[in-house]
């Protein structure tokens, strides 16, 4: 039996769903999980949404976005008899969440990442998905369940932001005859756009303005990367996470192969969020998953406790290794 038709016996077996996704949550993680939520109520089952994370700004606009609930500690009364993870590689990428599930409930893990460490009790892995919303389209053809306008929007914008607007190589056939079909349903697709990509407010963008001339380049030129510490994130109230901004402006410039952004976290010191891109030559996911990060070929992250100085320059060697 595939994947996929494992995952529809088990949406047929349960009644009662929890539904997740990573944490940094983006619009891929927020239109798939919104659009099986609606799936699973066209089907007359019982779901509920609950993240680490709280909605980011610029995914305002989402349908049913106020469905979702922020995670608690202690939270009760959530009744549900499956687990559903989508978009997470990892269990922990949920952040808190998954501790909610302390009696062990059976899993439904709905992946397009290659890192995915398959903890599910049923695992449908699509690698070569564009998105973890083109595979919930999938899902809604095989239960013939119909799109609207809401479903539609959730999808489109799941697939327009881990895509890049359609033109990183993740991008195939089968996502734009999905999108074509998304789009029969009178999507605002500027309304969509400009919340995503053009939807700064000035602070943030002086806030980014700032951070950009400390770009710095190795290898040659192949080589791109931002380091943002603590004392520049404190009292800075950011609307945004800016990083997909700086990783796209690195990426533009003559010559990079490689993007990175390292960050220290705010909230706890010693923790270190890396940010990887590449242009297709360099497959990141495994220089990820060498710091206990993951993700795909040309885009992926870690989290790593040290001194940003020490795993910069760690990190660094090993992507100079995989240029030569």
């Amino acid at each position: 039996m595939s994947s996929l038709k494992k995952c529809v016996e088990c949406v047929k077996r349960h009644k009662n769903f929890l539904i997740t996704a990573h944490v940094n949550l983006e619009g891929d993680a927020l239109g798939s999980q919104l659009a099986f939520y609606k799936l699973l109520k066209k089907l007359g089952k019982n779901a509920v949404i609950v993240n680490d994370d709280d909605t980011p700004y610029e995914y305002g606009f989402l349908p049913q976005k106020n469905k979702i609930k922020r995670f608690k500690t202690g939270m009760k009364n959530i009744k549900f008899d499956c687990f559903a993870v989508l978009d997470c590689s990892g269990l922990s990428r949920t952040g808190k969440v998954y501790t909610i599930n302390k009696d062990k409930k059976p899993i439904l893990n709905i992946d397009h990442h290659i890192s995915n460490e398959k903890f599910g009790d049923v695992n449908w892995i699509e690698p070569a998905a564009s998105s973890c919303s083109e595979m919930i389209y999938k899902l809604y053809k095989k239960l013939r369940v119909p799109f609207d306008r809401e479903s539609a929007t959730m999808l489109y914008a799941g697939m327009l932001t881990d895509t890049g607007s359609f033109h990183y190589p993740n991008t195939n056939s089968f996502t734009h005859k999905a999108v074509s079909e998304l789009l029969k349903h009178n999507l605002d697709i500027a309304r969509i756009y400009k919340s995503v990509y053009e939807n700064i407010p000035l602070r943030d963008m002086k806030f980014l303005s700032a951070i950009l001339p400390g770009i710095k380049l190795e290898a040659g030129g192949k080589i791109a990367y931002f380091v943002i510490k603590r004392n520049a994130l404190k009292n800075k109230k950011l609307s945004f996470d800016l990083s997909e901004h700086l990783l796209s402006f690195a990426r533009s410039i003559k010559g990079v192969e490689v993007v990175l952004l390292f960050k220290e976290n705010l909230r706890a010191r010693g923790e270190i969020r890396i940010n990887l891109r590449s242009q297709g030559k360099v497959d990141v996911n495994k220089i990820a998953s060498l710091f206990g990060g993951g993700g795909h070929k040309t885009a992926s992250g870690a989290t790593i406790h040290g001194s940003i100085q020490t795993i910069k320059r760690k990190v660094l060697a090993r992507i100079k290794m995989s240029l030569k």
